[in-house]
């Protein structure tokens, strides 16, 4: 049985050596040259003098040996930080200093980015460079090393003791204010939800999963964690656009992908008529359109279609089986294996049916908390009242912030997170409402809905859209079309018409931050 994060590739490989593990731009590995490859990256940290959760962080595009650099970590008795590639220096340092990280891994190309933040990274000793290399810079006080010298350094004899319940991980993930938070996953963290995603996708061995998501994003991590699970493959892949995706689900027979929603937007309106490997997809990381759903299953009627719900501090919440999508094609469906989700009012208590509260997760997911951040893990991570009755220690569960109802058969509704919510009017107003309605119109690419600082209304709802390649939209049409399913004061007050893409956070979703700072001063100077 597998305790620990490596396990999952250690033991996959006593079993299955020969299976293919890993697949990138034509490399394969093994699970057995897998397994050997991260055993010897882990003696060779260990060598370096990387003590017991001592912190490693990768700043690079997917590929092989960023695999073996993070579960190479925790074998040696560290914790992995994966760092998106789209961030910028400034952001890297920020993560770098702020976890106290002890060695970088990176490429020569971003390393150069990275020389002149890299002196304010004072606990950094070691920067490990992966692929060609030319010349390695002199960097006063760090020592810079190639990934073939560390690797060919070591034997295979270093090995450090874990628990499950050690750190294993540090993922950041944007706050709706202030700089990201690192939360804190442990072994038991991601092995529980490897065996718990696994379970209702019916994931087996000869599944083969398409990575397109980041790694540093724990729905993208989970990717890595369930194939390895089950002994099943998984191809990594960077994609420039959506239609290479196709390309990849074609030429190396795909049976599962993951993709949050602005990428479902895009790819449901390819020709999919080719792929017929697909035995499921998944979303999560916001609600998929109706619309888009609706495109999805027409063009795969074959492939089960799992939408889910997740936050980072507790991994994966819910999920919606495929056979009741047609009932509840809106509903973020019910409790994962092995966790337990509650819809709870601020004083702990238990929401009636229909009534709005705060998710709450508790279970083994329930991650560690905030890196180096007593306050906002208080606030997050908190015990149940009503659940703590005779327990000397308390449980501590995850608080959401995110606002859902539930039926009365348990299956869950999202009505919005508590800090984007919509005060307009005296009314809260949930923006996936008002988006889906949008979306409904099937004339829409991208569409967001953002509440507005506005002198009348207090805050006035803003929608940015991007048409659906072929269609011309008219911001008084849309409007129009919005009034039969909406009430007055879920109306739009204005449709911002934009070409191309809204723009992405880091891990793919649209950036509903950098929207609503764009949007700011928009209806200042309405006269009140």
């Amino acid at each position: 049985m597998f305790d620990l994060a490596h396990e999952l590739i250690i033991d996959s490989a006593t079993d299955a050596p020969d299976a293919e593990a890993l697949v990138y731009q034509g490399k394969r590995l093994s699970y057995a040259d897998l397994a050997t490859g991260v055993e010897r990256f882990s003696a060779s940290l260990i060598s370096l003098g990387v003590d017991r959760n001592e912190r490693l962080a990768v700043y690079l595009e997917k590929r092989l040996e960023v695999v073996i650099a993070l579960f190479g970590a925790t074998a040696a008795g560290g914790v992995f930080v994966p760092i998106n590639p789209l961030l910028r220096p400034e952001q890297v340092t920020y993560i770098l200093g702020d976890c106290n990280v002890r060695v970088l891994v990176t490429s020569l190309e971003r390393l150069k980015l990275l020389i002149d933040v890299l002196p304010q990274c004072h606990d950094l000793h070691t920067v490990i460079v992966v692929g060609l290399v030319d010349e390695l810079p002199n960097l006063p006080g760090l020592k810079v090393l190639t990934w073939e010298a560390i690797r060919s350094s070591v034997g295979l004899n270093k090995v450090r003791r874990r628990i499950d319940s050690d750190m294993a991980a540090i993922l950041y993930t944007s706050g709706s204010t202030g700089k990201p938070k690192g939360v804190v996953l442990s072994h038991r963290n991601l092995v529980v939800g490897a065996k718990s995603v696994s379970q209702y996708l019916e994931n087996q061995s000869s599944d083969r999963i398409l990575s397109v998501l980041p790694l540093s994003f724990d729905y993208g991590l989970s990717q890595l964690t369930t194939a390895f699970y089950k002994g099943a493959t998984n191809v990594l892949m960077n994609y420039l656009l959506p239609r290479d995706i196709i390309r990849t689900l074609e030429k190396e027979n795909i049976s599962g992908l993951a993709a949050v929603p602005p990428l479902w937007i895009q790819l449901a309106q390819l020709n999919w008529e080719k792929v017929d490997s697909l035995r499921y997809i998944t979303n999560s990381g916001g609600a998929m359109p109706i619309a888009t759903l609706s495109l999805l299953r027409h063009a795969l009627p074959k492939t089960k279609v799992f939408l889910m719900y997740g936050l980072t501090e507790a991994f994966r919440s819910t999920f919606l089986p495929p056979e009741d999508i047609d009932a509840r094609p809106d509903s973020m469906g019910k409790a994962i294996p092995n966790a337990e989700i509650l819809v709870l009012r601020e004083d702990g208590s238990q929401c009636a049916v229909g009534e709005p509260g705060e998710l709450v997760h508790r279970g083994s997911l329930v991650s560690m908390g905030y890196w180096g951040d007593a306050q906002k893990t208080a606030a997050c991570f908190k015990p149940i009242p009503s659940r703590q009755s005779g327990l000397p220690i308390p449980e501590l569960a995850v608080w959401s912030g995110d606002t859902v109802r539930m039926d009365e058969e348990g299956y869950l509704f999202f009505i919005g997170r508590r800090d984007e919510m919509i005060k307009t009017s005296g009314y809260r107003v949930s923006p996936t409402e008002v988006e889906e309605v949008i979306y409904a119109t099937e004339c829409v690419g991208d569409a967001i809905a953002i509440g507005v600082p506005h002198p009348a209304l207090g805050q006035a709802i803003v929608v940015v859209v991007t048409a659906r390649e072929g269609v011309v939209i008219d911001s008084d049409e849309l409007i129009a079309a919005c009034k039969p399913h909406l009430p007055a004061f879920m109306l739009p007050s204005l449709i911002d018409i934009r070409e191309g893409y809204l723009p992405r956070n880091p891990n793919g979703k649209i950036d509903r931050r950098r929207l609503a700072s764009e949007l700011q001063g928009v209806f200042m100077e309405i006269p009140g």
